[in-house]
């Protein structure tokens, strides 16, 4: 288990290569990545999430809510970035990719009452990070 931070320590991020969560299976990512963010931590992922997984992170996060200890997560990650239109409604919505071939996208996790995304576009994102 990671180590819990405390505000007064600061912010602790993590940068996650691909590999280092890419061979653990969908609960155990989520798992992985729920309680280092309930821990205080930033976590940078290479390549993201896929759609199913971000859905299981949002639905397993709601469960543990707890406005005294775990106010739950942030997370941002670089837009499809294709300008595909023919995806149709449902797909842009879900942001899924038609040719079934997972896009590698950058995802920035972190606790909802410590992190706040001010700008998200195809080519950055800015999230401001509250230390008190």
């Amino acid at each position: 288990m990671s180590e819990k931070i405390t505000q007064e320590d600061g912010i602790r991020i993590d940068l996650m290569r691909d590999s280092k969560i890419s061979g653990m299976g969908k609960t155990e990512k989520i798992r992985y990545i729920i309680d280092h963010v309930r821990d205080g931590y930033i976590l940078i992922l290479e390549s993201g999430l896929d759609p199913s997984e971000h859905s299981l992170l949002i639905e397993k996060t709601m469960a543990e809510i707890d406005q005294d200890t775990f106010t739950g997560v942030e997370v941002e990650s670089y837009p499809d970035g294709s300008k595909d239109t023919d995806k149709g409604l449902l797909g842009r919505v879900f942001n899924r990719n038609q040719s079934n071939t997972p896009k590698k996208n950058l995802t920035v996790i972190g606790p909802a009452d410590r992190m706040k995304t001010l700008h998200k576009d195809e080519t950055h994102i800015s999230a401001l990070l509250n230390t008190s």
